[in-house]
């Protein structure tokens, strides 16, 4: 599969779909126990779950309280990902009530105009903040404005006090390695065959992110880097590991205030 480098094909179903299979790897599953750990959700909060894909982090989230949130948004804007989104919460049981767990298609690049300061209790990032895209025509580069402008937008939709974990991946990342490590996945999974093509597409998909990183469009950056970016936009308590096959760094973070 040939990728031109000037498209974005994030909002393809294609590569959607493409990404769903990392769900089914023991890294990932790996990365995703991680995050879990560390979210800690309580009856009532509001969280947000941001570039989602299909939404296997917010529907976690509203199992791991047990239903008791008072509300979940997964936000992504690839159309694939909110019909599967839809379909896996409808799948719930018992199913959330309306308007407690949904789906909101915004490209969080631009940043969260939609909530005002404070709003969410916790926000979850998983892989996905570090494709905040940023060009400049006077300069003709890309820039990490975008990123800089997510990471300060997490901030102010936080209450004092509120978490922030996600993950992104380590510079120059091998989803080579990623896909060694769980080898043993084509034998547990129902579906090896399409295990291994969504595996085949996932490494397309990944020499072309990775193409674009050492462009300036991708951001794939040294642990310090990140750490100094969230210190920048007002994080204060970092914490991190490394996970994914060693291909990510998984952060928690807090707004300062009560608790934190």
């Amino acid at each position: 599969m040939a990728l031109t480098p000037s498209v974005n094909y994030w909002p393809d179903s294609a590569c959607s779909r493409a990404f769903w299979g990392q769900q089914e790897l023991p890294p990932y599953r790996r990365l995703l126990d991680a995050t879990l750990r560390w979210l800690q959700p309580k009856p009532g909060q509001r969280w947000l779950d941001l570039g989602c894909g299909s939404g296997v982090v917010s529907r976690a989230l509203w199992a791991r309280s047990g239903g008791t949130l008072g509300e979940v948004i997964g936000l992504d804007f690839a159309t694939a990902n909110a019909e599967h989104f839809a379909e896996a919460c409808a799948a719930l049981d018992p199913a959330p009530p309306p308007g407690r767990l949904r789906f909101v298609r915004a490209d969080f690049t631009a940043g969260l105009p939609d909530w005002p300061e404070g709003y969410f209790d916790g926000v979850v990032s998983g892989l996905a903040i570090q494709y905040a895209e940023s060009y400049c025509p006077e300069r003709g580069t890309w820039t990490t404005e975008a990123y800089d402008r997510v990471l300060a937008e997490v901030c102010r939709v936080l209450r004092p006090g509120g978490v922030f974990v996600f993950s992104v991946n380590v510079p120059e990342p091998s989803w080579l390695r990623v896909i060694c490590s769980s080898v043993k996945g084509v034998f547990r999974t129902p579906r090896p065959l399409t295990f291994l093509l969504r595996a085949v597409q996932m490494m397309s998909y990944g020499a072309w992110l990775k193409r674009e990183a050492r462009r300036g469009r991708f951001h794939y950056l040294p642990l310090a880097t990140v750490v100094g970016k969230l210190h920048a936009a007002g994080f204060t308590a970092v914490e991190h590991r490394l996970r994914y096959a060693g291909q990510a760094y998984l952060f928690r973070c807090r707004k300062p205030g009560p608790g934190a």
